[in-house]
């Protein structure tokens, strides 16, 4: 661990308003608009810009993702109430204010991922971010639009892979080159979109990367074992565009390689017995059932090696028909596996094949009413095979209605309203247990009122109630899972999983109910955002350690009453066109009701700053934060150490021209930082120190 460090709470303020005050009188050309800058933004799907969506929404330009961040939990990690649960570099998912897969959505272009990623924390999201044009993080009643049990929020990735639109001058593209110091990292990027004829758009894309295991502080090794991650993705597509909309398809095809840290082949025989953990033979003379009797070869790395295929269908038609402005639908068919490798043996294989598809109508103005309302349906088959298949062929269908409506009564009051009903259905095959079949429906109901009492400041006030039906993985799970070093055991009755009778109960809906009041001021040299959020969630689904034997622990998927309270806030002042400092601050509290503690892997507090200021074709940016110790943890946790980030991002662009060279250093203070979002939490520490260095040209 780390040795205490002091706040730098204090130097972080003082150092901001001198940088500030310093570079006032600077003139130099307007730094671009930071990754919060919604105004202009109109959101993918619903009918109003981000000015009047009710709830915080975040926005990553495409410029952003490419200065950093090896997947899409780090590109995200930052932005208010979000952070990232790292498995080593290969895998890390969004956590949004404490949540993670599966309530948190991660789309395609609107469109559903059917991988792996919400079965288990080490496997990796396959949406490469290098290859999107911008990232929007939704929360509030437009979740609405893509699952009600998406109460921590949606990361909606979007892409040009289907182009929408004719290109300018009948040709257009990116390139991208970075490679950093942490991991040896080589990163290739690159897209092409050409017109061939009136109305033909053609488009190809493609991504490389490369990266060792990647080096950490205060370690006996300067590298921390099987953290390398290699990814290949490509994509060929080709839409009609027309004056009144597009239809378009594409092939994507994506393989990863990346190793598994942590993984730990000496608890390979452990098993349960009722509610307690037995790691050896039966026969001890001293009782002692946490003995240790087999031997591995250590030397042996894990890793996984993942290839998916996918074919999309997208399409917006606008003023099709007298009550509708804009018709949007998506489809696509997945064919995702991947192999858990241990040396050069397959150990397990899981695969998920299936389809997903959404048509969204967008209503014309009724009133003061202006909305979208549609409906989704998708159709899976997950299966795992080999050792460490502790989930049955599982094949899932689910289907979900929606309506998002917007209510525009004057200047200073705008209400949102959003509604959301689904049927879930999971059917296991040739299971040899007979676990039974799931089948329920889940309603979901929000609104919320934006009031602007000012041109530039406003008040929002949002409730929601929002209901999720379980995962297949949280109903019928039941073996061994070494990557996270678990033994997993389902919803269902012991007899049918495992866990002991005790930790028997019958299954009931998990039950969301959010508040949520945001104070923004949007225009004017000082802006700011301040929200708290306060959601009580019934019947909450979660994995309780019931034993553990040394980092091997054993897990029963439980509900119980949770409760989530947090703040998120921004403070910026912009000096001059060329300077600018934030303020920035995000916590997030999860207790259980019934005073059994705390909610396993919630983040500790974060506050810290940041100063942009641009010098000619210079743009820089300064950013300071700490994260403080976390001691609220959960049974069976450990605490995780406090740290303080350094992040400096030097950007230049060549005059007259779309190309920009960029330095990016993180963590210049070479910290030993340990995320406690992550599984691998008190075993497998951070990146350190890293440079990294890009180029990007657009056409």
């Amino acid at each position: 661990m780390s040795r205490s460090r002091s706040p730098l709470s204090t130097a972080i303020a003082l150092g901001l308003l001198a940088s500030g005050m310093a570079a006032s009188a600077a003139h130099a050309e307007a730094a671009p608009p930071s990754a919060s800058t919604l105004d202009t933004i109109h959101v993918t799907g619903m009918a109003e810009d981000a000015s009047k969506v009710a709830s915080p929404i975040s926005v990553i330009s495409a410029e952003r993702i490419q200065q950093g961040g090896g997947n899409l939990g780090e590109v995200l990690d930052g932005l208010p109430g979000v952070r990232v649960d790292s498995f080593g570099a290969g895998a890390g998912r969004p956590v949004i204010r404490g949540q993670t897969a599966p309530r948190v959505k991660v789309l395609s272009d609107s469109s559903a991922v059917l991988d792996a990623s919400d079965i288990s924390p080490d496997h990796a999201v396959t949406v490469d971010p290098l290859l999107g044009e911008r990232i929007e993080v939704l929360r509030g009643p437009a979740t609405l639009l893509y699952g009600g049990g998406a109460i921590g929020g949606v990361v909606n990735v979007l892409d040009n892979k289907i182009p929408e639109r004719l290109p300018e001058n009948g040709l257009e593209g990116r390139l991208l080159v970075r490679g950093n110091t942490v991991a040896d990292e080589r990163v290739g990027a690159a897209s092409i979109t050409g017109q061939v004829g009136s109305h033909l758009v053609l488009h190809a894309e493609g991504s490389y990367k490369d990266a060792d295991n990647y080096r950490a502080p205060d370690l006996d090794e300067s590298r921390v074992d099987a953290t390398f991650s290699r990814s290949k993705n490509g994509s060929v597509g080709a839409s009609w565009v027309t004056d009144n909309g597009y239809v378009g398809v594409a092939y994507s095809y994506r393989e990863d390689d990346y190793g598994l840290p942590g993984h730990n082949h000496e608890y390979e025989g452990c098993h349960p017995h009722g509610s307690a953990l037995h790691c050896g033979s039966h026969d001890h003379a001293d009782g002692d059932d946490h003995d240790h009797d087999h031997e591995h070869d250590h030397e042996h790395v894990a890793a996984i090696n993942l290839t998916s295929k996918r074919y999309d269908l997208r399409g917006e038609y606008r003023d099709p028909f007298a009550g509708i402005s804009r018709v949007r639908f998506r489809a696509n068919y997945t064919d995702y596996s991947h192999d858990e490798i241990d040396g050069e043996e397959v150990t397990t294989t899981f695969a998920n094949k299936g389809y997903d598809s959404r048509v969204e109508l967008e209503h014309v103005p009724l009133g003061a009413f202006t909305g979208v309302f549609g409906i989704q349906h998708s159709d899976t088959e997950f299966s795992a095979t080999g050792v460490e298949a502790f989930l049955p062929t599982v094949d899932t269908r689910s289907t979900g209605v929606f309506l998002v409506e917007h209510v525009e009564v004057n200047d200073q009051w705008h209400f949102e309203l959003g509604a959301r009903h689904e049927w879930l259905k999971h059917q296991p095959r040739n299971d040899v247990r007979n676990r039974p079949a799931f089948d329920d429906t889940a309603s979901s109901f929000s609104g919320a009122a934006i009031w602007s009492f000012t041109p530039d400041t406003s008040l929002t006030f949002s409730l929601s109630r929002s209901q999720r039906l379980p995962h297949a993985q949280e109903l019928y799970a039941r073996g061994i899972h070494m990557a996270t070093n678990t033994y997993e055991c389902g919803l269902l009755p012991s007899a049918l999983t495992c866990g002991g009778a005790t930790n028997d109960a019958s299954y009931t809906k998990e039950t969301s109910k959010n508040a949520e009041l945001t104070l923004r001021r949007s225009e004017g040299p000082l802006t700011s955002s301040l929200g708290v959020f306060a959601n009580n969630v019934d019947n909450y689904i979660y994995a309780r350690t019931l034993d553990q034997y040394e980092d091997f622990r054993l897990i029963k998927y439980t509900q119980a009453d949770v409760e989530f309270r947090g703040v998120e806030a921004e403070l910026g002042y912009q000096f001059t066109d060329a300077v600018s400092a934030t303020l920035f601050g995000d916590r997030t509290r999860a207790r259980f009701a019934d005073g059994g503690g705390n909610v396993p892997r919630i983040p500790a507090a974060r506050f810290g700053g940041r100063v942009n200021w641009a010098l000619g074709a210079f743009d820089t940016e300064l950013e300071l934060y700490r994260v403080n110790r976390q001691r609220d943890i959960a049974d069976y946790e450990v605490e995780s150490p406090s740290y303080d980030m350094v992040n400096l991002t030097v950007a230049y662009t060549v005059p007259n021209s779309n190309a920009q060279v960029f330095l990016r250093g993180t963590n210049l203070a070479n910290e030993q930082v340990w995320n406690h979002a992550s599984f691998l939490a008190s075993t497998v520490p951070q990146p350190g120190r890293n440079v990294s260095l890009g180029f990007s040209y657009r056409f």
